[in-house]
């Protein structure tokens, strides 16, 4: 075989491992490629948890985890809240299946956005709220509207929102949860990537939570603290009915040795949490101002760990840029198109990782959408 039949045949092989990719969920770790897809904190959790792990794993693999109660005051003692307001999920994930699939009559949610609150709804529950482009803000006025004109019974907010990165004021949700309680429909605002927003602690809900019967928070800790592995997530709410009917949809031991663990250990790890947090929001606000550089792309001011983009109109589609730079470059990232929003072709969502890396994706982007138009950033 010479040299370009070899060359031939490595792409071909990396044009499989993509579309072999492009359906999987997970396992990235596998294939050696840079992965700017999947979102989570790359400085969390510390060495000496690993180390913990290690000394434990016999008693780990080889006993019955704890149930419900414990989970919950263990993840009640890391958020300084009563354990009768949460709900543990084998990630959130599980929580979304449980409330779209089988709670929620008629749930109504803003898109683009996580697609699982869609995915996990019997066919015909669920109303689909298109985001205004190009701005992707959500007017919570209309959102209430429409929620009341379908008679939703549920509504979902996801803030910073996937993929936009967009994050929904807080003055606005409590806005929005004033005007669904006179409709009896309950908010869930899914806080997954607030750990990432600049301004935290003042945008969100959590210290709120008694004040709102309908109000109910998701948190997946996988993102914020690095433990995709782990599966772990939660549901904060002072509503005992709605809390209840998520508990019981839960399994006995639905979470396992190692990821009780975590949440066991967790409140020790606070400080290195908190330092872990503001190096993802320098290494993200650096990686955005980079990518303002890259001619012709639209990019979106970040509230989380990714940064949302509007490809240039004469630039490949977002599947033909996620391809090229998977097969050329080694690096994997969500393209956005088959999200529910108009010309969803044109986008791509890029997680932020090391500053080298990001340095990197941002030097193939230039070689690839090279255009004489000017980079436009929307703040």
């Amino acid at each position: 075989m010479n040299d370009q039949d070899q060359v031939f045949q490595d792409k071909t092989t990396r044009e499989q491992q993509y579309e072999m990719l492009a359906t999987a969920h997970g396992g990235y770790w596998r294939y050696g490629f840079i992965d700017h897809a999947y979102l989570y904190n790359l400085h969390f959790p510390p060495e000496r948890f690993f180390e913990l792990l290690k000394g434990q794993i016999h008693e780990l693999v080889l006993n019955y985890p704890v149930a419900q109660a414990t989970l919950a005051g263990w993840v009640g003692d890391l958020i300084d809240q009563p354990p009768e307001r949460i709900v543990v999920g084998n990630g959130a994930a599980e929580l979304i299946k449980i409330v779209s699939g089988h709670i929620a009559k008629k749930l109504i949610v803003p898109v683009p956005s996580f697609n699982e609150y869609v995915n996990a709804a019997p066919e015909g529950t669920v109303v689909e709220f298109v985001l205004d482009t190009p701005s992707f803000q959500l007017d919570v006025d209309k959102f209430a509207a429409e929620a009341f004109r379908c008679k939703a019974d549920v509504a979902v907010v996801v803030t910073p929102n996937n993929p936009t990165s967009l994050l929904v004021p807080k003055a606005e949700l409590i806005r929005l949860l004033t005007k669904l309680a006179e409709h009896n429909c309950m908010l869930i605002v899914d806080e997954s990537f607030i750990d990432f927003a600049s301004n935290r602690d003042q945008e969100t809900l959590e210290k709120d939570i008694a004040r709102y019967p309908n109000l109910a928070i998701f948190k997946s800790m996988s993102k914020a603290y690095g433990i995709c592995g782990l599966r772990i997530g939660y549901m904060l709410t002072d509503n005992a009915g709605f809390a209840n009917k998520v508990r019981a949809g839960l399994h006995i031991w639905n979470l396992n040795g190692f990821a009780e663990t975590f949440l066991k250990m967790a409140p020790e790890y606070r400080e290195e949490f908190a330092s872990s947090c503001a190096q993802v929001r320098e290494d993200r606000d650096q990686f955005y101002r980079s990518l303002c550089s890259v001619e012709g792309l639209i990019v979106y001011k970040p509230d989380a760990n990714y940064i949302f983009c509007r490809l240039p109109d004469h630039a490949p589609s977002g599947p033909e840029v996620a391809r090229k730079l998977f097969v050329e470059y080694n690096m994997y990232i969500k393209h956005c198109e088959g999200k529910s929003m108009p010309e969803s072709d044109r986008y791509v969502r890029i997680a932020s990782r090391t500053p080298d890396e990001n340095a990197n994706i941002v030097a193939a982007l230039n070689k690839l959408l090279a255009t004489e138009n000017n980079t436009i950033s929307v703040s």
